[in-house]
């Protein structure tokens, strides 16, 4: 059967152990490489956004106050912002169903979404604030994403723990809609930190197990899709919490 290492067969002398380890090394390289280019995706977008005021125009509403600028979203805006959560349920129930270039096309259509939502955060803090974060948030994710990959400890109770958190601060930030309480947005920015810390080592373990030499090269780069997701969305969600903690605003 074909694999992702792209080969048929092990080759002539080769252990089932060596075929094994190089093919997993192969899926989780794609798996980072869907990652990586999806964030940069998402970075061009938030900067075009920002920065080309046609293009803001069309998303976000501009409004002076006496403390500086605040922004709200256009009719087009909302539906940049609720369309990801469309294409995230398209991925996760239809992808078995889709060809290999959909999916693709839907991961990077929602990386690109996602831009426009955090273009905010490009024209709320200092540039000098968001390269320091975005390099903090970096190295923080590939320390646990190393440790995911190379710790013999289970981490499957971890992250059921985890997730439970997840949803507790999911709970929290709608109530602090209405509250507004910055001592509540803080807490859910330190306790969001420690989650998504966590889930990076949690699911690059659990893409790692999902792998197999006996799938199909289709197969494997739709299960690579759906693991650089879930990375992404790890990435993202703790350079939001960070920025949150560290970020300077203009």
């Amino acid at each position: 059967m074909a694999n992702d290492y792209n080969r048929a067969v092990r080759a002539p002398g080769e252990s089932a152990a060596g075929y094994y380890d190089a093919g997993l090394r192969s899926y989780m390289l794609r798996v980072y490489n869907y990652m990586i280019v999806g964030l940069g995706l998402t970075g061009v977008t938030a900067w075009i956004v920002a920065n080309v005021a046609p293009v803001q125009a069309l998303f976000y509403t501009v409004h002076q106050t006496a403390n500086g600028y605040t922004y709200g979203l256009s009719m087009l805006g909302w539906v940049a912002l609720i369309a990801p959560i469309g294409l995230v349920m398209l991925l996760s129930f239809r992808i078995n169903r889709m060809s290999v270039g959909a999916a693709q096309l839907a991961f990077w259509g929602y990386a690109s979404l996602v831009g426009i939502s955090l273009a905010p955060i490009l024209l709320l803090y200092t540039g000098a604030s968001v390269a320091e974060v975005f390099f903090i948030t970096a190295a923080t994710f590939g320390a646990m994403s190393l440790y995911g990959y190379t710790t013999g400890r289970n981490l499957t109770g971890f992250g059921s723990f985890l997730f439970m958190g997840l949803i507790g601060i999911i709970l929290a930030m709608v109530v602090n809609i209405f509250l507004h309480s910055a001592a509540i947005q803080f807490a859910i920015s330190v306790v969001g930190v420690l989650i998504f810390t966590g889930l990076t080592a949690y699911d690059t373990q659990a893409i790692k197990e999902t792998y197999s030499a006996n799938l199909d090269g289709s197969l494997q780069k739709r299960a690579a899709i759906m693991g650089a997701l879930r990375l992404y969305l790890d990435f993202i969600n703790l350079f939001i919490m960070l920025m949150q903690l560290m970020g300077q605003r203009r």
